[in-house]
C-alpha cells in the first residue's frame, strides 16, 4: 500500500508546485493581444460630474448646471446639416452632459436634437448599427427638449458645419 500511496502523493505535490510559479501577465500572452483592426473602447468627452449615490429621481440624476442647460439651449448655428430622424431611448442616466449616441454619425461631432419644437445642442457620438437603428440620448438632453423619459421619441438630428 505504501508503494502505491507514495507516488500518488509525490505526483500531487509536483503538480501543485505549478500554482506557485510565476505566470506571465495576461497582457504579455500573445493570444491575449487584440487584433490591430479591433475597435477598442475610448473615453467619452463630457463633464465628469456623477450623481450622488442613492439618486433615484430624474432631478437627482441630472447633474448639469443651469449654465450648461442655457448653453445647450442656445439657438442653432447656421449651416447645420440635417442627418434625419432617429428613435431615441434614454441612455445611461448616471452619465452627465448633453449627448446622443447614434449610428447617424461615423465620427464624434457637435450637433443638435429636436423634439416637438424644442432643441438642444449635443455631442454626437457614433455607435455601430444601421442608420435606421435607434439612438441613446442623455437624461439632460431629454429633459431639455421635453421628451418623455420612459418613451421612445423620434428626434431630428443635425450636425454643425
Amino acid at each position: 500500500m505504501k508503494k502505491i500511496l507514495i507516488p500518488i502523493v509525490m505526483l500531487s505535490l509536483g503538480s501543485g508546485c505549478a500554482l506557485f510559479t510565476e505566470q506571465p501577465e495576461r497582457s504579455e500572452r500573445p493570444d491575449a493581444q487584440a487584433p490591430q483592426d479591433e475597435v477598442r473602447p475610448v473615453a467619452r468627452p463630457g463633464p465628469a460630474s456623477r450623481p450622488p449615490s442613492g439618486a433615484r429621481t430624474a432631478d437627482a440624476l441630472d447633474t448639469t448646471t443651469d449654465e450648461e442647460r442655457q448653453a445647450a439651449s442656445a439657438p442653432a448655428a447656421s449651416g447645420a446639416r440635417d442627418l434625419g430622424v432617429t428613435v431615441a431611448s434614454l441612455g445611461d442616466p448616471a452619465r452627465s452632459g448633453f449627448w446622443l449616441e447614434t449610428p447617424l454619425v461615423s465620427a464624434p461631432a457637435k450637433g443638435r436634437v429636436e423634439f416637438e419644437g424644442q432643441s438642444a445642442q449635443v455631442d454626437l457620438i457614433p455607435i455601430e448599427g444601421p442608420e435606421s437603428g435607434g439612438s441613446r440620448i442623455s437624461l439632460s438632453a431629454m429633459r431639455l427638449i421635453g421628451a418623455p423619459l420612459t418613451g421612445l421619441p423620434e428626434v431630428r438630428v443635425s450636425v454643425e458645419g
